[in-house]
Order: C-alpha cells, then sequence, then structure tokens
C-alpha cells in the first residue's frame, strides 16, 4: 500500500486563511468590505443586461448575477484551468454573495436595508407574486447553498491534501 504526501503551498495557506475569514463573515452576517462593493456592481449589472425582461426577472437578476460571477468562475478555474485553490476561493466568494443576497431578501418585508437608490428588488418581486411571507424561507434557502459553496470551496483547496491510498493489486 503506497501512501503518497503533498507538501503545503503558501497559496493554499493564503486561500485558506481568506476561506476561513469568509466563513468568519458569514457567521457574523456581515458583508466582506471589499467584495461587498464587487458584488454590488455585479448586482447592478444583472438589473442593466436583463432591462428589456419582464420587471419582476430584472429585479430577481441582481442577486441572481451577483451570486452566479463569482461561481461561474470558480467553475471557469476549477473545471476548465484545473486550478483548485482558484477555484475553491471563486466559491468562498459566491458564499458571501449568496450570504449578502439572503440577506437581502430577508429584508423584503421590512425594507430596512440601506439601498443605493430606487426600490427594493425583493419586496417588489414578492409583491408582485403575492409571496411576501414566504421571504425568509427562501432566504434561508440562499443561506442554505452559500454554505454549501463554501464548503465545496474549502473541499476544493483541501483536496489536494487528502492522503490518497492507491488501491492494493491482489492478483
Amino acid at each position: 500500500m503506497d501512501v503518497t504526501t503533498t507538501r503545503l503551498r503558501p497559496k493554499d495557506v493564503a486561500i485558506a486563511v481568506a476561506l476561513a475569514l469568509f466563513a468568519l463573515q458569514m457567521v457574523r452576517d456581515v458583508r466582506v468590505p471589499l467584495l461587498g462593493y464587487v458584488d454590488l456592481g455585479f448586482h447592478e449589472l444583472g438589473h442593466l443586461l436583463t432591462y428589456p425582461l419582464p420587471d419582476v426577472l430584472t429585479a430577481m437578476a441582481g442577486s441572481f448575477t451577483q451570486v452566479a460571477v463569482p461561481f461561474g468562475l470558480a467553475m471557469y478555474f476549477w473545471l476548465w484551468q484545473g486550478d483548485r485553490a482558484a477555484g475553491g476561493l471563486c466559491l468562498g466568494w459566491a458564499a458571501t454573495s449568496a450570504q449578502d443576497a439572503a440577506r437581502y431578501i430577508a429584508d423584503a418585508p421590512f425594507e430596512n436595508l440601506p439601498l443605493i437608490g430606487g426600490d427594493h428588488d425583493w419586496a417588489f418581486v414578492f409583491s408582485e407574486l403575492n409571496q411576501m411571507q414566504h421571504a425568509g424561507t427562501y432566504a434561508g434557502l440562499v443561506r442554505i447553498a452559500g454554505w454549501a459553496m463554501l464548503a465545496g470551496g474549502v473541499a476544493l483547496v483541501a483536496w489536494r491534501y487528502v492522503k490518497r491510498v492507491e488501491t492494493v493489486d491482489f492478483r
């Protein structure tokens, strides 16, 4: 039986620290300072790109886009570039974006979050769909998705450090 080990790379340590900080921000339910502004930019881009669609879809597209962009980058780095560390970091970013979107969704019945202008997207969506009473449920599902993405990001970074045992040939 052959057990292989892998040396710890500084890049992976840095990414692990970033993922731990992402987890801390998610537990505290606050935005990651710099990424919050990047997420806001992608959120607004989502509205802009879907402007010709029905208003309900345009309102939902902001939150969808702010999560889909880092998730898409994670898939690009992991599946096309074979860089698990970069993929894991982007999944962590997607997780914090999902947490931010969940906070926004949960706020729909109350409209307490400060906005940069305009109407509250999710208050509009839930009002139009007559689903305001389910805002907390939808927010909870998005939070769960965020935690799943964070766990996936950690797993991608940690994967190379899992001891692999090669199969024994009994011929």
